[in-house]
């Protein structure tokens, strides 16, 4: 028995993984992780080499990414203080067009990649942004894009235009009026606020994604409310991570340490109250099980932490593969057009696939390990100058580095005086 009784159509593509596969529906839209006996009973039967064990493989990876986040370029005019790849108005040398993109995604085609998430720079400047979503979508592909909304008319109108060709649009709107201008240096909100309203005319699948700062935390009530007001589908909020210009204005705009831990109390709330659907990046799960929810509910709402060089990757303006879109490119690593064959080495994307053997403590004695995976490998490498180091924003991590201290300083005042 399919496990959505209301309102689900069968799915539309289906992965065969050596588990059993991956099945995506329609509706409600998801990815549905299936063993062989479910999909079996669905209709999917061949699972060929992989059942079979003859496909070579690591064990705990799957045959290849759930998403890609393609940077198709680096351009962009609004200069953001926090601005995660560093983007300027006249982009970066070496950015792929549009005939390497579409190699591109025919290579992530092949690979049975599900969804993409396009985004820059601003790749609403691009004129043929249509014609990568328009052959992402015949290969089978879900195109979604970020946006700022910050766009000249034509380019707004040519957006509004090709809508209906992504499965969902995000703008980026980092608060609500001034809150905007603190956190992005600069007064924009008036304009993103009209291409929200000129996209939601466009296409009903219009949300908002958030960069949360300590600015913006306390604020993020406003956001929810304008979110309903609008009419958003969606409220997207998203880890402040120390990357691009992001690197140096980090100390500044990084939220605190108490307010990492009231965010899943905090989104909780607002959710409930505005009636809005939420996800949160990948990069949050240590703030959420540091509220100890019960480790098979957090697994059943597929909840993880880092997902980079795993369920997801990262491709550059230029084209090189990274595990996420705020990694940098791994040693010797592809383009993304040739990701296959890198894919399946075993010390590819390191240190992001390296989580579980290289995990030191709390981390390593950690119940929610196999799910949050040490944290983000950005903040880390950042913060502690070693990408393998467990999340030094783990409420956690921080805990456990206060009793440490706090040891060593009992063990120092018990030490004899010696003289």
């Amino acid at each position: 028995m399919w496990p959505f009784r209301a309102k689900t159509t069968p799915p539309r593509r289906f992965r065969y993984e050596r588990f059993g596969g991956i099945a995506q529906l329609g509706w409600p839209r998801a990815l549905v992780f299936v063993d062989r006996d479910r999909a079996r009973s669905l209709g999917y039967r061949d699972g060929g080499a992989l059942w079979k064990g003859e496909e070579p493989g690591l064990d705990g990876v799957l045959s290849a990414p759930l998403e890609a986040h393609l940077q198709l370029t680096n351009r962009c005019d609004a200069g953001c203080q926090g601005c995660y790849t560093g983007a300027s108005p006249k982009g970066e040398r070496g950015e792929w067009g549009l005939a390497e993109w579409k190699l591109a995604i025919d290579e992530l085609a092949e690979r049975g990649v599900f969804h993409l998430a396009l985004g820059g720079g601003e790749s609403a400047v691009l004129p043929w942004l249509g014609e990568v979503a328009r052959h992402a979508r015949g290969r089978g592909l879900v195109p979604n894009l970020t946006t700022s909304g910050l766009l000249a008319e034509e380019e707004l109108a040519r957006l509004c235009g090709i809508a209906p060709l992504f499965g969902q649009i995000n703008v980026s709107v980092d608060g609500v009026g001034e809150v905007y201008a603190r956190v992005r240096g600069f007064d924009g909100f008036a304009r993103a606020d009209a291409a929200v309203v000129r996209l939601r005319r466009a296409t009903r699948h219009v949300g908002v994604n958030c960069v949360v700062t300590r600015d913006s935390f306390e604020h993020l009530g406003e956001l929810f409310a304008w979110a309903k007001k609008r009419r958003l589908r969606e409220v997207e909020l998203l880890r402040f991570k120390p990357s691009g210009r992001g690197a140096r204005t980090y100390e500044k705009l990084r939220c605190t340490d108490a307010q990492h831990l009231a965010l899943l109390p905090t989104v909780l709330e607002l959710a409930r109250r505005y009636r809005r659907r939420v996800r949160l990046d990948c990069s949050y799960t240590p703030m959420i099980t540091a509220h100890a929810p019960d480790p098979r509910l957090v697994r059943w709402l597929a909840i993880y932490g880092c997902a980079g060089g795993d369920l997801l990757i990262g491709a550059k303006a230029h084209g090189v593969v990274t595990a996420c879109s705020f990694a940098a490119p791994p040693p010797g690593g592809p383009t993304v057009e040739k990701l296959g064959a890198y894919w399946g080495q075993a010390d590819a994307f390191p240190p992001f696939r390296a989580w579980q053997e290289a995990a030191r403590e709390p981390c390593r004695s950690c119940e929610y390990l196999a799910l949050c995976r040490g944290g983000c490998r950005v903040v880390s490498a950042h913060v502690a100058g070693d990408a393998a180091a467990p999340d030094p924003e783990c409420p956690r991590v921080l805990a456990h580095a206060a009793s440490q201290q706090a040891g060593a300083g009992s063990a120092m005042r018990r030490l004899p005086v010696v003289g």
